[in-house]
């Protein structure tokens, strides 16, 4: 079974989960926003009164080195919610000054907010991407028909997640996202690196780009 990672936002605890992805061999996706990093670290928002901060832009090739990177826009904005025009710089400058700092091609898009209409997706796929991450979890498996609206298999935390693997068998795909600073405590960390020793231990498995659910291998 193919199977694929990716993580939004560029924060400071993906240092925590590279080092684990490293440790089990798993590969990784990651969805960053070239315009939000500041040199040094700077301090996000609060989720469950516990404080993200994102990564400061001259660590980012350290600590993403070996994964793969996807645009996540450029600031991420409601995208179907601005003038095309804006939303069509919002798109191309995130892959552009994601391609210049990390010297490697960026295939994937990934929706902030999971928000996008037909123009937004057409900017996306005038700008080069190959495929656009919706934050909708498809019926089974990965939900390939339209790259530009492309269904993962669910969020990392959904309580259904090993049913879902299950689903996804007969097709051969399953595809999961989320964000590291989700995991708020050191049960969630402890959980989740079973969970990845777990699907590691799968028969066969093949962690992939999601870009491979398109295009067989990373254009």
């Amino acid at each position: 079974m193919k199977i694929a990672q990716c993580w939004d936002d560029g924060v400071t605890t993906d240092v925590r989960l590279v080092s684990l992805l490293r440790r089990h061999g798993a590969c990784a996706t990651f969805n960053l926003n070239a315009g939000l990093h500041a040199r040094e670290r700077q301090f996000g928002w609060r989720h469950r009164d516990v404080e993200v901060w994102r990564l400061g832009r001259d660590e980012l090739r350290e600590v993403y080195d070996g994964f793969s990177i996807a645009n996540h826009s450029l600031t991420h904005p409601h995208l179907d919610g601005l003038p095309i025009d804006a939303a069509r710089r919002e798109i191309s400058d995130g892959r552009t000054q994601l391609q210049a700092l990390f010297d490697l091609p960026v295939p994937g898009f990934v929706y902030p907010f999971g928000a996008f209409d037909d123009a937004v997706a057409q900017a996306v796929r005038e700008a080069g991407h190959v495929y656009a991450r919706t934050t909708r979890s498809a019926a089974a498996g990965v939900e390939t028909r339209d790259p530009m609206a492309a269904e993962p298999s669910c969020h990392f935390l959904a309580p259904d997640f090993w049913q879902r693997l299950e689903r996804a068998r007969p097709g051969g795909a399953f595809w999961f996202w989320g964000h590291s600073y989700e995991l708020v405590d050191e049960a969630m960390w402890t959980a989740f690196e079973a969970s990845l020793a777990r699907l590691c231990a799968e028969p066969g498995v093949q962690w992939c780009n999601p870009a491979d659910f398109y295009y067989g291998e990373d254009p």
